[in-house]
């Protein structure tokens, strides 16, 4: 597993340093486009609430990725969290009506790695892109932020550049494993209704060595884990989430 894991980080770094070359533009206000790709990315960024952040003294940055099929811009609760605690915030639209459709077939770590590998090309294409537009937040050690496949995104990003990566987030993601690295911390928020696949959670042992939190939230489903879900879900995420910041240090 570890092999395979390895070999698909390395095809897929290969990958990203020829990718995230070319040149941009902006298209209009909340999408950039990345000519290098002919891909016009939707984002939403809100900024910290009542922090002074400058090039001397910067904020951190948290990347919001949706779940397959919901809009980035609802999960308004984890953006207020971060606004709220000096964050700003880039929610991004991974899923374009021209990509294929999310891959059905087992086993996911290959037959979704193109998917989760498009989405790793976006956030590092909007890191270069927005960290000279926006010089007084840090764009060098993220947070990152994910329900279900946008999860795994994140994942796979902490695994492929763990150096730019800080915290993760993630709402029951189901398939990509979770980084095993001491200096990522990570919460991870389960839904009662699907189990993870093999490996991506951490054994005890494991849990022991790195600084991850899995929490389950009992009668929570998969798909309500949103703005849309049950007001007294949503009230338990964000609470989780502010918890696990306002735990840093």
């Amino acid at each position: 597993m570890q092999k395979t894991l390895k070999k698909l980080f390395m095809l897929s770094a290969l990958a990203l340093s020829a990718s995230v070359i070319g040149a941009t533009s902006y298209a209009n206000d909340g999408v950039i486009t990345d000519e290098s790709r002919n891909r016009s990315i939707p984002i939403n960024i809100t900024l910290p609430i009542n922090t002074k952040c400058t090039e001397q003294v910067k904020c951190p940055v948290a990347f919001i990725n949706a779940g397959y099929g919901i809009s980035h811009k609802k999960y308004t609760f984890a953006s207020n969290a971060f606004n709220q605690r000096g964050y700003l915030t880039i929610a991004v639209a991974h899923e374009l009506e021209t990509d294929p459709n999310l891959n059905r077939e087992q086993p996911y770590l290959t037959t979704r790695m193109e998917n989760w590998h498009r989405g790793v090309v976006t956030l590092k294409f909007l890191v270069k892109e927005l960290a000279s537009k926006y010089p007084a937040y840090d764009f060098t050690k993220l947070t990152l932020f994910g329900h279900s496949n946008g999860g795994d995104i994140s994942s796979l990003y902490g695994s492929i550049y763990p150096n730019e990566v800080s915290q993760i987030i993630t709402l029951d993601h189901r398939r990509m494993l979770i980084p095993r690295n001491k200096n990522i911390r990570v919460l991870t928020l389960r839904g009662s209704d699907y189990p993870a696949d093999a490996n991506v959670l951490l054994n005890d042992s494991e849990l022991d060595r790195f600084p991850v939190t899995q929490t389950l939230i009992e009668k929570s489903r998969h798909n309500d884990m949103y703005d849309g879900g049950p007001k007294w879900l949503v009230d338990r995420m964000s609470k989780e989430v502010e918890g696990f910041l306002d735990s840093k240090n």
